[in-house]
């Protein structure tokens, strides 16, 4: 009785309006109040799909509703500032005021408790220098490069025009431009939104090899160097695989596919994008790099590289050997977390498969020191990148610069919805729905995003300056700790242990924990 309780008021209302209207006759107008809910609930009650709504008519539908603002109850009035999840209100709010050049200032101390386990600073010098005025740049090209590009120390990440609206992609490359740094197009091809600005590009080449295919999906070269030759092209990456989902190709929702991006991607209507998971353009380590030769030559060389997040480690060390072998080098690696990222993926991926962004990192620095060409070789973190402390802890890891997605789509406005790959992005950022990315402002968000990186890096060159330092690239490992549990603290340099250089080319100094890896791996074969 009672679960039928609301079902049973509404008719019981029903029937005193219908007795009230005798003497009253505007009672039948609040009989409209009450015939949808005893409507609803006959409907409840003899549907099948749904077994809440059949056991508590109508008012079991209240679940459903609280359930679709859950997400919304939890971050607005649940959560703290340094317990939500996959980023937290502390770093959120962060990029929010750098990007709006407001205060960002803490009181009263850190959030943090600095004596948990996991808990990690960066320690001061006790003869800090002045904080430097500008940037050093970070070149990229090798000697087998002869356009090589400047480099600002932080970037935008890898994120497509399809996965992200044509508003959002304007406003992050004229960040770009406003701030000097480099903007990477994502797998989903060069469009005119990122070329509108002339923001530096990476532009990145997937396994649908969008932008440069031919009918049948497969690379084709004149339509590449075609493009890449454009003079706001400045580096090419091959994405080999990605953090969001390792060993699975990019998924564009069908239904956030329009005929215009079918068009730059040229594919057809009516389903979902779904990349292949390997590329045909290549299937060994030493078929890869000489792929990479090839971009290298088409675009007249500009630096190219791979992207890839770490699985079998015999898999990248094959690279290695195919390295030693062939003598051809990536001009860098960019490094993505299997943690994933902004790209939507199925959740056993996205949980559970890829080496994690500091471990992956740590390995690949490692084994290019290991045959000796690390200084030749240039590393891109991509990762959970907020703050200058996040930058700080990949620079001691061995990357060379960052690559940062969440961090500038909040910059842009993101507040954290998940709503990527559902087309209904409430701030208009990863939508194709034009009344809602009509409504973000490219001006005011492109300043923001070139906000947000400028007072960033300040930041990091003040923590550089802090360390006793002059260029990031002087962070090391030691110059980090980390508590490992009560007052046992280690710095990275305990923690990572790194390889000599040279070590993984002769028998006598190969590490014994990397000889089964490396015996495993083969430069001709993934397999």
């Amino acid at each position: 009785m009672v679960r039928n309780l609301f079902f049973l008021l509404s008719i019981t209302s029903l029937i005193v309006i219908i007795f009230l209207a005798q003497v009253w006759p505007y009672a039948w107008w609040l009989s409209g109040l009450v015939l949808p809910f005893i409507l609803l609930g006959l409907y409840d009650i003899n549907q099948s799909r749904s077994t809440i709504p059949r056991i508590f008519p109508v008012i079991g539908r209240l679940r459903y509703f609280l359930e679709s603002i859950r997400p919304e109850i939890q971050q607005y009035f649940v959560e703290s500032d340094i317990n939500g999840i996959p980023v937290n209100r502390e770093f959120r709010s962060l990029v929010y005021q750098r990007a709006k050049g407001v205060r960002d200032t803490r009181p009263f101390g850190t959030l943090f408790d600095v004596y948990r386990p996991g808990y990690e600073w960066l320690n001061q010098s006790m003869s800090p220098l002045p904080v430097a005025k500008e940037e050093t740049r970070v070149i990229f090209g090798g000697h087998q490069c002869s356009q090589p590009y400047a480099a600002s120390h932080l970037n935008i990440s890898a994120m497509s025009y399809g996965a992200l609206s044509q508003h959002a992609i304007l406003a992050l490359n004229k960040g770009a431009r406003l701030g000097g740094f480099a903007h990477n197009t994502g797998e989903g091809g060069l469009s005119p939104y990122h070329l509108q600005h002339g923001g530096d590009l990476i532009w990145q080449i997937g396994t649908g090899y969008f932008g440069c295919r031919d009918d049948q999906g497969n690379f084709h070269p004149a339509l590449f160097q075609e493009k890449a030759n454009l003079a706001q092209v400045k580096m090419i990456e091959i994405k080999i695989s990605q953090g969001a989902k390792p060993g699975h190709g990019g998924i564009l929702p069908a239904a956030k596919l329009t005929e215009e991006i079918a068009q730059i991607r040229q594919v057809s209507m009516g389903h979902d994008v779904v990349s292949p998971p390997a590329h045909t353009a290549f299937t060994t380590p030493e078929e890869l790099l000489h792929f990479v030769a090839q971009l290298r030559d088409l675009s007249n060389g500009k630096p190219v590289g791979f992207k890839l997040c770490l699985g079998h480690r015999s898999d990248f060390l094959g690279i290695c050997k195919a390295m030693t072998q062939t003598g051809i080098l990536p001009d860098f690696i960019t490094i993505d977390g299997g943690e994933g990222g902004t790209g939507a993926a199925p959740v056993e991926l996205t949980n559970s498969v890829g080496t994690p962004l500091r471990d992956a990192l740590w390995f690949v620095h490692n084994a290019l020191r290991g045959i000796g060409v690390r200084d030749k070789v240039r590393l891109i973190a991509s990762g959970k990148h907020f703050s200058a402390f996040h930058i700080i802890r990949s620079l001691a890891l061995g990357a060379d610069t960052i690559n940062s997605a969440r961090g500038m789509m909040f910059a842009l406005g993101c507040i954290q919805s998940r709503q990527c790959n559902a087309n209904t992005c409430p701030t208009g950022i990863a939508t194709q729905d034009p009344r809602r990315y009509k409504q973000l402002n490219i001006e005011n968000k492109g300043r923001r995003v070139a906000e947000y990186h400028h007072r960033t890096i300040h930041a990091l060159l003040e923590l550089v300056a802090t360390a006793g330092l002059e260029t990031p690239s002087q962070v090391e490992p030691r110059h980090l700790l980390h508590r490992v549990d009560g007052p046992d603290i280690r710095s990275y340099d305990e923690i990572y242990k790194s390889l000599d250089d040279g070590c993984l080319l002769t028998t006598a100094t190969e590490p014994v924990n990397w000889q089964h890896d490396w015996m495993r791996a083969s430069p001709t074969s993934w397999h």
